[in-house]
């Protein structure tokens, strides 16, 4: 179960690095800022600050899990804890954007999942 937790954290990690580069380095493209459900420049323009800080949240927890399953391979007792509280941060921003927008359900999945998964591992291992 620790193999599933670890790779799904890893995953997760992964997935929000992604995330960042979308949110606060490509956020000017029309198809980027589509698939976030903003459908015209003007409002993407209006989002750019907000959603460029975003981005930077998400790459602090995706670099903050990645560093987390490191040290629990390593045996470190830091490591698991530290998977815990990231890959919940993780779930509690997708229900968040899942019950605040129906249309970003696909997304909160993507984004949620494999931290739940890494979670549920963790529990029953």
């Amino acid at each position: 179960m620790r193999t599933l937790a670890y790779t799904a954290a890893t995953l997760a990690g992964i997935l929000h690095i992604g995330i960042f580069v979308l949110e606060s380095l490509l956020w000017d493209r029309p198809a980027v800022y589509r698939m976030f459900g903003v459908r015209t420049k003007e409002d993407a323009d209006a989002t750019a600050f907000a959603i460029y800080n975003q981005g930077f949240y998400n790459l602090g927890i995706g670099v903050g899990t990645l560093v987390a399953v490191g040290l629990a391979v390593a045996d470190e007792p830091s490591g698991v804890p530290i998977i815990i509280f990231t890959c919940w941060l993780m779930v509690l921003a997708a229900f968040v954007l899942a019950t605040s927008n129906r249309k970003l359900l696909r997304g909160a999945l993507v984004q949620g999942v494999p931290p739940l998964v890494a979670l549920i591992a963790l529990f029953l291992s």
